[in-house]
């Protein structure tokens, strides 16, 4: 593979210096590389001009790999936006925890190196769908994280009804409610009380945001099963978030349909570490939590 798209977040910290840095090693490589017009604009001419120029949900035409350079919502975003692409992404992390974005940007030379020699393992990664009205058009929303339901411009809660397939679930009331992958399980849900899942579980999980009654707990359901949600009647106003970016308004009495998509997200990972190495890492889960005593 020697076809390599650069994605990236110019809002990160040292993400210009970074994506030269990779065009950089890459043509010395003997690589072909494309980059959004706004980013190869902002490249030195004597680089630029051995750089093509593509928008992003162009770069299927072109490339064999994208490299995303900033956080994991740089690497959600260029998941949603390439859906139908099949194009495998590897993240270079300029954020902060990177569960997604797991490579680090001190190592890209080396990082390169293995991607063009294809020193790699691809996993699929499972992506929601749904179909919701957005300025009164149904609109196809994909999320590799998750769907939240959550209160829109108030303090109050909202109440949800949910079912599985035909199955009534519940009557949440709440601050909201999340319908996560096992990607996402490391996410929002996880903040919310959430279990952690391994990828490779063919589920999705309904996670209550501060529910008022204690006993809503998560959920775990098989992934073939389609999620329906319903803001009450009676309910204030909600909005409809994929991956805490794309916001849909969801007013009371609206519903929408959840379910598994026939896509995936295709992500890099090294190979020579699995998903549990990365958990421990992430998590500190090696850490020694003792304070050492002190005379």
């Amino acid at each position: 593979m020697n076809r390599i798209g650069l994605y990236v977040n110019l809002g990160k910290t040292d993400a210009l210096r970074r994506i030269v840095e990779a065009v950089e090693l890459l043509l010395k490589r003997g690589a072909e590389v494309c980059v959004e017009p706004e980013v190869k604009a902002r490249m030195v001419p004597a680089l630029a001009e051995h750089v093509e120029a593509l928008p992003l949900e162009e770069f299927g035409r072109f490339a064999d790999v994208v490299m995303c350079f900033g956080g994991d919502g740089t690497m959600l975003a260029c998941a949603r936006r390439l859906a139908e692409s099949d194009l495998p992404l590897l993240g270079i992390n300029l954020g902060k925890l990177g569960f997604l974005a797991e490579f680090p940007a001190d190592a890209l030379d080396r990082t390169i190196d293995n991607v063009l020699s294809g020193r790699y393992r691809i996993v699929d990664r499972a992506l929601l769908e749904t179909t919701v009205d957005v300025n009164e058009r149904p609109t196809m929303l994909f999320a590799l994280n998750e769907f939240a339901l959550e209160k829109r411009e108030s303090s109050r809660m909202i109440t949800i009804h949910a079912w599985v397939d035909e199955h009534y679930i519940a009557r949440y009331r709440a601050d909201g409610l999340l319908v996560t992958t096992p990607t996402g399980s490391t996410a929002y849900a996880l903040s919310c009380g959430g279990p952690i899942i391994a990828p490779s579980a063919q589920v999705l999980c309904l996670v209550p945001i501060c529910p008022h009654m204690l006993t809503l707990r998560p959920l775990v359901v098989n992934d073939s099963a389609e999620i329906t949600l319903m803001l009450d009647a009676d309910s204030h106003a909600a909005s409809l978030v994929a991956d805490g970016q794309q916001v849909a308004p969801f007013d009371p009495e609206m519903r929408c349909t959840i379910r598994r998509s026939t896509l995936t997200a295709r992500l890099i990972k090294r190979a020579d570490t699995t998903y549990f190495d990365v958990l421990r890492q992430k998590l500190l889960w090696s850490a020694d939590a003792t304070i050492p005593r002190t005379r």
